[in-house]
């Protein structure tokens, strides 16, 4: 049933059934029934209806936001396939043009680095693959199984804290905040030359908030007035939360990124 259907059954149904009431009631029920008596009748009548009447539609339009949202979560997905398939194929175009030419060039130790670059982006992609379609698990889950395999293939120390009440975000919202968790890591391991970072996700009355920091050379001003590393889209995807974004130095050394969101 349409929201279209829905509006017009609205209006139209309780005037129907009380007013018709009412009719049988005057024109062939004053014999036998007191006008008292028609009054708690017509009264308990309403009272059952809209009763009735408010749970199935509550019920209906819950069903139908349900099936809005699965159908905007699946769309979150293929969107976040095709930037990855997309990202995945510049990478290792620019990535297999340059193994080419060091190739013709015999200039092998950088062929070999090429190499292992392709080898990192590929297991990169597949990670971020994985974790996009498991979409039976829950965030903070997801989280920490794509973190402790990036741990592993870069062998950088990773401690994580989530927080986070179960169904905070929607699944859309979901993908978004992954994506920046993701492109931030990636940039700690192509960029930063950190030993260990630190990610925490977690909720308070204000709303929720997510920082990651590394121990690494830290950011350079330039990178962030000029978008460098991906910036431009983590900032679009905070933009999508309704969320603030910060990176910048931390006191301590290296990087932070700070993302602050209320609960939509």
């Amino acid at each position: 049933m349409t929201y279209r259907s829905l509006k017009w059954l609205t209006i139209f149904l309780p005037p129907l059934v009380i007013g018709g009431f009412e009719f049988v009631r005057h024109d062939f029920l004053l014999a036998y029934m007191t006008m008292e008596t028609g009054n708690y009748l017509i009264t308990l009548l309403t009272l059952l209806l809209s009763y009735v009447f408010a749970t199935w539609m509550f019920r209906t339009i819950e069903q139908m936001s349900a099936r809005i949202a699965e159908e905007q979560a699946r769309r979150a997905v293929y969107e976040e396939r095709e930037r990855l398939a997309r990202e995945l194929h510049d990478n290792l175009a620019q990535t297999l043009f340059l193994l080419n030419v060091k190739l013709r060039q015999r200039q092998l130790d950088e062929a070999k680095s090429a190499v292992a670059q392709i080898d990192q982006t590929l297991r990169q992609a597949i990670f971020n693959l994985r974790s996009t379609l498991e979409e039976s698990s829950s965030l903070a889950a997801r989280i920490g199984k794509w973190l402790s395999e990036w741990s592993t293939l870069t062998g950088i120390d990773v401690q994580q804290e989530v927080a986070l009440p179960e169904g905070y975000f929607s699944p859309g919202d979901e993908i978004h905040l992954f994506g920046v968790i993701q492109e931030a890591f990636t940039n700690i391991r192509k960029h930063a030359g950190a030993t260990s970072a630190r990610l925490h996700l977690f909720t308070d009355r204000s709303g929720w908030r997510l920082m990651i920091w590394d121990n690494g050379r830290g950011i350079t001003q330039t990178a962030v007035s000029e978008r460098h590393y991906g910036l431009s889209m983590m900032k679009e995807r905070a933009d999508k939360l309704g969320a603030s974004f910060a990176i910048g130095r931390d006191e301590a050394g290296g990087s932070v990124l700070t993302l602050c969101g209320r609960r939509r």
